[in-house]
């Protein structure tokens, strides 16, 4: 097995278990990844996902150039075709995309060592990013004559200001843990991974703990409001919160406020 799957209460945790290659992705590894998250959607008691890498070196480096299926198929044959056979015939960074999974439960990203462009088009698509002191961030795609594939730019112009974004993309350079958290890139940098895991974790059981429709609606918004003006992401976020209103979650919520005890959240 390339990526390994447990269950702690609420909350998953997926690793990507390739270290001797940097825990780089090949199709089957990709296709793995992709059922543990269908998974992490489909089952109600499971709230929230922590996504890491083995050993200390790498969270992942990408798609794995040197097991890759190789294809005879040109790239306009490829490109009609559905995802799994279109990955068979070399478009296998479609299912590094992981959008079309709607998975709508918070993803951390517990980011151990080198994140480098597949791999950081990966953690760009998580809800969160942790980073241990040894990580460092980067498109390298350039460099070798190529562009991040999978929306890198797209979503690091989204995560970062334009000028950090930018340079990162233009020159290929790597930037560290440090600086990643400076520029936004990660919400807090942890001194060792197991230390990274264990804050992960928290953070996950914190959101799980939370009611899972407002988690959901709060996804729903960060994703569907970032291009809307004012007056209309507005109009999106009262429409959320008139959805919620009559909740049981929310019944429950105000509830157990009034007489200070934990609430007892059901997704309903």
């Amino acid at each position: 097995m390339s990526v390994h799957f447990e269950i702690q209460g609420s909350v998953a945790l997926i690793r990507l278990d390739r270290p001797e290659a940097l825990n780089a992705l090949d199709v089957d590894a990709l296709r793995e990844l992709r059922a543990h998250l269908a998974e992490v959607r489909d089952r109600r008691e499971v709230r929230a996902a922590v996504l890491t890498g083995a050993g200390e070196k790498a969270f992942c480096v990408g798609a794995d150039l040197k097991s890759t299926r190789a294809s005879g198929a040109s790239y306009a044959e490829a490109l009609f075709l559905d995802k799994e056979p279109a990955a068979d015939a070399g478009l296998y960074i479609r299912l590094m995309d992981l959008a079309d999974l709607e998975l709508r439960k918070p993803l951390v990203a517990a980011v151990n060592g080198h994140c480098l462009g597949g791999g950081l088009e990966l953690a760009l698509q998580c809800d969160l990013r942790l980073a241990s002191a040894n990580a460092s961030f980067g498109l390298p795609e350039a460099v070798v004559g190529s562009i991040p594939a999978v929306s890198g730019l797209h979503r690091l112009l989204k995560a970062v200001p334009q000028a950090h974004a930018m340079q990162m993309a233009l020159t290929g350079q790597r930037v560290d843990a440090a600086s990643a958290q400076g520029m936004g890139l990660v919400s807090e940098v942890l001194e060792c991974p197991e230390a990274l895991v264990e804050r992960a974790f928290e953070l996950a059981s914190r959101i799980a703990a939370q009611a899972p429709l407002a988690i959901q609606a709060l996804q729903a918004l960060a994703r569907q409001t970032a291009h809307l003006s004012d007056a209309d992401a507005q109009r999106l976020t009262e429409l959320y919160w008139g959805v919620l209103r009559d909740t049981e979650d929310r019944l429950e919520g105000r509830a157990a406020f009034a007489e200070k005890r934990p609430p007892q959240y059901k997704g309903r």
